[in-house]
């Protein structure tokens, strides 16, 4: 089994799906929206926490960029009707350690403002997952999703958008461009959708 890759990102989809090299051999790998950011990334190489997934005959590979994040990754898989591309969804939302705390706080509603998460799903995954989460992100000082700083509660979308990207490792520069791409878009978004498409723009 693969548990981690260490290489060169060559290509990139935008929902997420990257192309590692490792060795001149490109490794294919489903990742959460906002792992490359996140990832530990010295001198271009990247490195990525991977989940190997086999399944009759499927053999796919999912990367994270912490251990926190494919540890949730695992216990969401563990969840009655929760697959991998729903784990995906929810982290592509909620980064491990966020998850983590918004299970402890029981934030239903955080959980069914994610893209097919349903209220019975939400309500399954509040139960079951309770107490299995870390609530620390290891590898940052400070929280790195945009539902972080919504719940902050000051400052409008725009610049609560432009934070979330620059906690999450962009720079200033890529951050104002995304942010005003979608600039007409702001107010009738949420933060989460938000961060999604920002992530999008500035991935191509």
């Amino acid at each position: 089994m693969i548990g981690r890759l260490t290489g060169r990102v060559i290509a990139e989809d935008e929902d997420g799906a990257i192309v590692v090299d490792v060795g001149g051999v490109g490794y294919e790998v489903t990742t959460p929206i906002g792992t490359r950011a996140r990832a530990r990334v010295d001198d271009g190489v990247v490195t990525l926490f991977i989940h190997t997934h086999v399944r009759e005959e499927t053999f796919s590979l999912f990367g994270f960029a912490t251990e926190v994040d494919r540890t949730a990754f695992r216990t969401l898989i563990g969840v009655s009707s929760v697959g991998p591309k729903t784990a995906v969804a929810v982290l592509s939302a909620l980064p491990g350690a966020e998850l983590g705390r918004v299970i402890a706080r029981k934030e239903l509603a955080r959980l069914t403002s994610i893209s097919g998460i349903g209220k019975k799903t939400a309500e399954r995954l509040l139960l079951e997952l309770e107490g299995k989460l870390t609530t620390t992100d290891v590898r940052a000082s400070g929280d790195t999703s945009a539902a972080v700083a919504a719940r902050k509660g000051e400052g409008d979308k725009a610049e609560l958008l432009h934070g979330a990207l620059t906690r999450m490792g962009y720079r200033r520069e890529e951050a104002d461009r995304a942010v005003k791409t979608l600039e007409t878009e702001i107010e009738g978004r949420t933060l989460a959708e938000l961060l999604r498409e920002a992530l999008v723009i500035l991935s191509r």
